[in-house]
């Protein structure tokens, strides 16, 4: 076994290898960034070491420095995570030439596998059932449209080297196609350092299934079962699961020893991912294969029991598996949720800045959780915007559900924007229930974007009648303060008048043991907590079912948010509702007249100058945020009066690219 395992990775994915090497009793180096000096996977590492500035190029994809900090360490194996130098081949040679191991498959299954284009060569000359589509180079522009005209709209244009959804774009026209080339190829070029993109059919109405395979040095490969993963947006995971609901015992028979095939055709070891394009007839197409451990590991683990780390580490380090195919079963259902550092409010743009509260639910049996931050962490633009990934497992896929919508109601986060509201719409969306899932699910159920979730009305009862709660229990705090004016006493008040924007409800209360008895309409919502004011979280049984929600105070009232609804809710007394009628109302200030970056990051280009004529959907700038290129286009017809921004620049939220006339 290694002495000593050098992780060529950061964030969660460093902290997950690092937990597994303590429990083999392994050393562990880690390697940072300028960005990263002080990160959680430094501080829980053995030995930490400098590897450069904060952009990737210049640090964590730069092959020499992790050579040299094996070196410096005495590192005798490199654990490479996922993404930056996983699947490169140069990579695992320059470890095999020093005699340092790399956890992962052989030179050989990196370059025929980790590259997208020789994976699908190499499976279709193998009899697997492939999408159409060119592999060769393709030269430019002009060529790309004319492949994809041969091969029919829509296509996909994917990097070869690529993954976590870098370097794709979908085209439905060749305008869509020429510009998405470019893009793809620049992204391809910043993330993986190989410009080369193919194109292939896009198939529609798909699902994203992928099989987990585990082999050994000693020709041993076997199948794990499958993940879901069809819940995507711009092709990025958002939350996946194991098994498939869609999926039955032979489908998943049949996918698996198609992806053992394919493994073995190559002298597969390690963990490996064979994805697969699904249609709704459980017709399946060989997608590509990920020679390395994918982000969505933890569900398969839950499902199977099976540390997939540590059996990287034993296989590099010799070892047989230790059981058959025969002996693997699944048991029960995972879910994980990605959470990111984004803005699901304003298009899902890129959020940066410090974790001022990060409090995440206990984990146990059912609740298990991989990150790479801790409260104070700085969320950086220089890398995935990823702050966790937040895991449930249940007897079957509806308890599952259940307890990952409760620990999304139990996660809190201050200080930059996150996407938890929008995994929790998701997670209470009826269709995702049911199991009804493609990977157009996200565009097809928030077509215009996501601006909370729409509670049904008895949980919305249950959220206006927490607030009531609240307002009580501040009220009940207020007259217990000493030194109040003489002959004025706050009192409880029976009856209140709650709203949202413009929608009025009225509440009556009842006292009871322990909480309150609320009256909403025609409903009776019984309320018990042990909440008090100043807790950020609420806790407790509304309507006879263990709820849980996020409360901030504000100006008469409070935010919640529960399910993945974000609410101001306003509680007044009757008297005050009449009297508030008669305030004013303050307009927001109108910015129509400025391009304002919607997300911190870097001018990349700027496509006008001052004077020109611009037409709306056309393009005025690109800004590259957490490794994506971002395209601002003009909302409508306009004159530039004034450039603001320069390629280079470094802009923060709303700061003013451009301004018209």
């Amino acid at each position: 076994m290694f002495r000593k395992i050098l992780i060529a990775n950061r964030g969660e994915i460093a902290c997950r290898v690092i937990r597994t090497c303590r429990k083999l009793g392994i050393r562990t180096v880690a390697v940072y960034s300028e960005a990263d000096d002080g990160a959680q996977h430094m501080r829980l590492a053995d030995e930490a070491i400098a590897i450069g500035r904060a952009p990737a190029a210049e640090s964590y994809l730069v092959i020499e420095k992790i050579i040299e900090a094996c070196e410096r360490s005495g590192a005798d194996a490199v654990h490479p995570g996922y993404g930056f130098l996983s699947e490169n081949r140069r990579f695992a040679e320059a470890l095999e030439k020093k005699g340092i191991t790399f956890i992962g498959p052989s030179v050989h299954a990196v370059h025929a596998m980790g590259d997208k284009i020789e994976s699908k060569k190499l499976a279709k000359a193998a009899g697997v059932n492939t999408i159409p589509g060119y592999l060769g180079a393709i030269s430019g522009p002009d060529e790309a449209a004319k492949i994809a005209a041969e091969i029919g709209y829509p296509v996909m244009i994917k990097a070869s080297a690529g993954g976590g959804g870098k370097g794709m774009r979908l085209a439905w026209n060749e305008a869509e196609c020429r510009e998405g080339f470019v893009s793809a190829t620049s992204e391809a070029r910043s993330s993986f350092g190989d410009e080369r993109v193919f194109i292939e059919k896009f198939i529609q109405e798909p699902r994203h299934i992928e099989i987990q395979v585990l082999g050994d040095r000693h020709g041993n490969i076997v199948y794990l079962g499958e993940r879901e993963c069809s819940i995507q947006r711009r092709h990025q995971k958002v939350i996946e699961e194991a098994p498939s609901p869609l999926i039955d015992a032979a489908t998943r028979k049949a996918m698996g020893e198609q992806a053992v095939a394919l493994a073995r055709e190559v002298g597969y070891f390690s963990a490996g991912t064979v994805e697969m394009v699904v249609g709704p007839d459980k017709s399946f197409y060989f997608l590509e294969m990920n020679t390395r451990l994918q982000v969505e590991h933890p569900v398969t683990e839950l499902v199977t029991g099976i540390d997939l780390v540590e059996l990287m580490i034993r296989v590099a380090a010799g070892e047989k598996l230790p059981f058959t195919q025969e002996q693997i079963e699944l048991n029960g259902w995972a879910m994980e949720s990605r959470i990111y550092a984004e803005d699901p409010y304003r298009g899902f743009l890129p959020s940066t800045g410090r974790l001022q509260r990060y409090r995440m639910p206990q984990e146990g049996r059912h609740v298990r959780i991989d990150t790479g931050v801790t409260e104070g962490s700085e969320i950086s633009l220089y890398y995935d915007p990823m702050i966790a990934k937040l895991c449930t497992w249940g007897r079957d896929r509806n308890e599952a559900i259940r307890h990952m919508r409760g620990a999304l109601d139990a996660t809190e986060i201050d200080g930059i924007s996150h996407n938890v509201n929008f995994l929790a719409a998701v997670a209470g969306h009826p269709r995702f229930q049911a199991g009804r899932l493609s990977t157009a699910f996200i565009a097809e159920e928030f077509p215009d974007g996501f601006q909370g979730a729409a509670l049904p009305e008895a949980e919305r009862n249950a959220v206006l009648s927490v607030a009531v709660f609240a307002h009580l229990e501040s009220e009940a705090r207020a007259r217990r303060i000493s030194g109040q004016m003489p002959g004025y006493r706050p009192e409880a008040t029976a009856k209140l008048v709650l709203f949202i924007g413009d929608e009025r409800h009225e509440a009556e209360v009842q006292p009871a043991v322990d909480g309150i008895d609320v009256t909403i309409g025609d409903h009776i919502i019984p309320v018990r907590s042990h909440w008090r004011p100043g807790a950020r979280r609420f806790d407790g049984v509304v309507h006879n079912q263990p709820f849980s929600a996020q409360i901030r105070p504000r100006p008469e009232g409070f935010r919640i948010t529960h399910g993945g609804a974000d609410l101001d809710i306003l509680v007044r007394t009757p008297r005050a509702a009449e009297l508030a009628r008669h305030m004013p109302v303050k307009l927001p200030p109108d910015t129509s007249k400025f391009l304002l970056c919607p997300m911190p990051g870097l001018v990349v280009s700027i496509a006008v100058s001052e004077g020109d004529q611009v037409k709306a959907g056309q393009p005025l700038a690109v800004v590259e945020a957490m490794k994506m290129e971002n395209v601002l286009r003009a909302e409508r017809d306009g004159t530039v009066a004034k450039v603001a921004a320069r390629p280079g620049d470094s802009l923060a939220v709303d700061q003013v690219i451009l301004e018209f006339a």
